[in-house]
């Protein structure tokens, strides 16, 4: 091999390694951090019927708001509801990698409006019936919404018809099952939704690599 083709080698070697890792200090606002969580059989359940940016799993999502001190918080949506978390807080809960992906540049003009609203909502309670539009908030639902209303009431990303079955057997997940069960309301499958592995191959998105630790 030539010195030059060496070279040109080791800068697309380079590039390509560079194009797949981030520093937390090159984020900025309205980055979204998709996260593999650990939960037990639910998140299971969902990283199944759904397909992540190359084939990884995804079972949450946030979006990267910055202080004017400089300090890293990510809009969320999880557990009790809409929430501001410290960033280091929030990578805490995952010993995964967690993917970043930044708007391509005809959206990025959307991002201030997108931050403002899911402050708007911080404080608002969770979607635990994972049901669009019910006036709460389930992690992804929140995101889509945010760059909704920031396009003018235009979606950004997609919606698709949800499912808790198991693609294998075609049967509901007993997880699921169970979960609907205990709140008293029937799965809602087949109605509209969003889910952070969807959302992680989005055109309108590009991803930045893994957030280094």
């Amino acid at each position: 091999m030539t010195q030059m083709k060496y070279i040109l080698v080791l800068v697309c070697c380079l590039a390509s390694f560079s194009a797949f890792s981030i520093k937390k200090s090159a984020l900025k606002a309205g980055d979204l951090i998709f996260q593999d969580l650990d939960c037990g059989g639910m998140c299971d359940a969902i990283e199944a019927v759904t397909e992540g940016y190359h084939n990884r799993d995804f079972s949450h999502m946030g979006m990267v708001s910055i202080m004017p001190n400089g300090k890293y918080y990510v809009l969320e949506s999880i557990g009790k509801g809409v929430q501001e978390t410290d960033l280091d807080e929030f990578l805490k809960r995952s010993t995964h990698p967690h993917l970043v992906a930044r708007m391509k540049k005809p959206y990025r003009k959307l991002i201030p409006a997108a931050v403002a609203f899911c402050q708007k909502w911080v404080g608002s309670a969770y979607d635990d019936e994972f049901i669009y539009n019910n006036g709460k908030y389930y992690c992804s639902e929140l995101i889509y919404d945010a760059f909704k209303a920031a396009n003018d009431g235009q979606p950004l990303f997609q919606l698709y018809p949800m499912t808790y079955k198991d693609p294998a057997t075609g049967s509901f997940y007993p997880v699921w099952e169970s979960y609907f069960h205990n709140l008293k309301v029937n799965i809602p499958e087949g109605l509209p939704g969003c889910n952070p592995g969807g959302m992680s191959t989005s055109d309108k998105v590009k991803v930045l690599g893994d957030l280094e630790s």
